[in-house]
Order: C-alpha cells, then sequence, then structure tokens
C-alpha cells in the first residue's frame, strides 16, 4: 500500500509576516476578482440592475444585486442552483457593450 503524498496547505504560523502577505494579497484578489471593473447594466425589458464585468467578447461576469429569482421575470420559478441566464438581460448586456457603456477588458481575438 502506498502513502498519499497530497499535504495541506501551509499554515505559516511560525512566519506573522507571511500570513500578513497572504491575507493582503487575499484581499486585493477579492478586489480584483469580485469588485473592480463591475458596471452596472439595466435590463431594458424588465428594468432589473446587475453589476457586469466583460473579461472579454466571450467571457461576462454578472453580479446580481437581489436574488434573480425574485427580480427577474425570466427567472422566476427557475430551480435552486440551476444556470441563471435571460437572454433579454444578455440582450442589454450586449447593447450597452455595442454602445460602449460596458468596457471590454481583453479585445484580443480568442
Amino acid at each position: 500500500m502506498t502513502s498519499s503524498t497530497w499535504s495541506k496547505a501551509p499554515d505559516f504560523a511560525d512566519r506573522p509576516d507571511r500570513v500578513e502577505a497572504v491575507r493582503a494579497q487575499t484581499t486585493t484578489d477579492l478586489r480584483t476578482y469580485l469588485e473592480d471593473g463591475l458596471q452596472q447594466v439595466e435590463c431594458r425589458t424588465c428594468h432589473t440592475c446587475v453589476l457586469v464585468r466583460k473579461n472579454s467578447f466571450n467571457h461576462t461576469s454578472i453580479q446580481w444585486e437581489a436574488e434573480p429569482a425574485t427580480v427577474c421575470p425570466e427567472l422566476a420559478g427557475a430551480r435552486p442552483g440551476a444556470q441563471q441566464s435571460c437572454p433579454r438581460l444578455t440582450a442589454s448586456i450586449n447593447h450597452a457593450v455595442m454602445e460602449g457603456i460596458i468596457e471590454v477588458r481583453n479585445t484580443k481575438s480568442e
């Protein structure tokens, strides 16, 4: 029987400077991935507002400001955990991109 080579990530308990560096980088990463570059877009059909970041033409990050099934008629009654996508909201986001309201961060072809 072979033993596993997997090990838990280090906790750096003996290196407080490293603990602080990891904490600071985690805070930066959270801001970068969850807040930076988000712009508000309103659905042109139902007026639901979401926060959007376009990392490329093919990649869109959406953060709902409220529970999607309670604010979007298209998603009302959707199964919990189901992919939450509304074609009208997608069209509104695409319109915002075409009008230059939403910046596409990476415009290189994919």
